[in-house]
């Protein structure tokens, strides 16, 4: 105990004040001497009591570190009494908790990243496997050239959709270390409709899809153009996808009070019930998934969206299509 310097320097200093104190009264009263001198023995043996208790708990505390750092401790209850070290004990206990979250945030990612390049590896080796499968059938001289021609067609046609699924890919990592900086700047809904939607409109057209956009011409919201362009894309780009020929996609919107609304409908097959909770999630195929689906479109749309203080959500019919319903807060909620 004697090791501390606040112990020992208290100590001497209530020595030589008690030296001082006592020879005082010792010139004035023998009796009285002797009394203090009693007294100022208790006052040492206690004042060294209570050094001696301080510094265990300090002791025992530094021991709970120690073994909370080693893993072989968990949380510990809280101290709700009075003083300092109580103080100390409920910090190291809050900075323990925070530590303890941490932790298993980081476990969580670690688990999120594994499955995540488990699936891009998965998404990336079938087309893989496919291109490697059509080179070799390539090298035979004797192929027809109308059957060259179709492999080959087929092996661009698996490059257009690793680099799509390789593009998307990029975007969420963006998206998901925070890097995009979204402007929050007013937008003719109607227009951007339109240019997300341009892209589209071979393939609806060869498909014999109606698209109709009922979105008031002064209809405006609060986003990112470009960003807000793709989300809706990928929304529409899945429209288009399941719904058969003949069939229509059509986009309504109106100004509700605090945010503003878009409704994406499509009178396509509609997702099953079990499926529509998940339909947002990454990687997510459901059953009525095409076979060319990756499962990240709508899950960036909605990354996108959250990100600039949007929302959506999604209800479907089996049988009757799916509708999304997008809405664009004017304030922070």
């Amino acid at each position: 105990m004697f090791r501390n310097k606040e112990v020992k320097y208290g100590f001497w200093v209530l020595l030589i004040l008690g030296i001082f104190a006592g020879s005082m009264i010792y010139a004035e009263s023998g009796r009285g001497f002797y009394c203090f001198c009693v007294f100022f023995a208790c006052a040492c043996v206690v004042y060294l009591m209570v050094s001696r208790l301080r510094y265990r708990r300090i002791s025992e505390l530094s021991l709970y570190l120690k073994q909370v750092l080693d893993g072989r401790r968990g949380l510990d209850i809280p101290d709700n009494a009075e003083g300092e070290l109580s103080l100390l004990r409920n910090d190291i206990y809050k900075m323990i908790t925070c530590l303890e979250t941490q932790a298993e945030l980081l476990k969580k990612d670690k688990i999120y990243l594994a499955d995540s390049l488990s699936d891009i590896s998965h998404q990336l080796k079938t087309p893989m496997t496919s291109m490697m499968v059509m080179t070799d059938i390539l090298g035979d001289e004797t192929l027809p050239p109308d059957r060259r021609a179709e492999f080959t067609s087929a092996i661009r046609s698996q490059l257009e959709r690793m680099e799509w699924l390789l593009t998307a890919l990029l975007k969420m990592s963006r998206l998901d270390a925070g890097t995009v900086q979204f402007r929050r700047e007013p937008e003719l809904a109607a227009q951007l409709i339109r240019t997300a939607a341009a892209h589209l409109l071979i393939p609806m057209e060869l498909k014999n899809q109606t698209f109709e956009v009922r979105v008031p011409e002064n209809l405006e919201i609060l986003c990112d153009r470009s960003w807000t362009a793709e989300a809706i894309s990928n929304i529409l780009k899945n429209c288009m996808e399941h719904t058969p020929e003949g069939g229509a996609i059509t986009v309504t919107g109106e100004e509700r009070g605090i945010y503003s609304s878009l409704i994406i409908e499509d009178t396509g097959e509609g997702i099953a019930p079990e499926d529509v909770p998940h339909i947002f999630e990454r990687f997510y195929k459901g059953e009525n998934a095409g076979k060319d689906s990756v499962g990240i479109g709508l899950a960036m749309a909605k990354n996108i969206l959250n990100m600039q203080n949007a929302h959506v959500e999604a209800e479907s019919e089996q049988g009757r299509g799916t509708r999304f319903f997008i809405r664009f807060y004017r304030k922070v909620i």
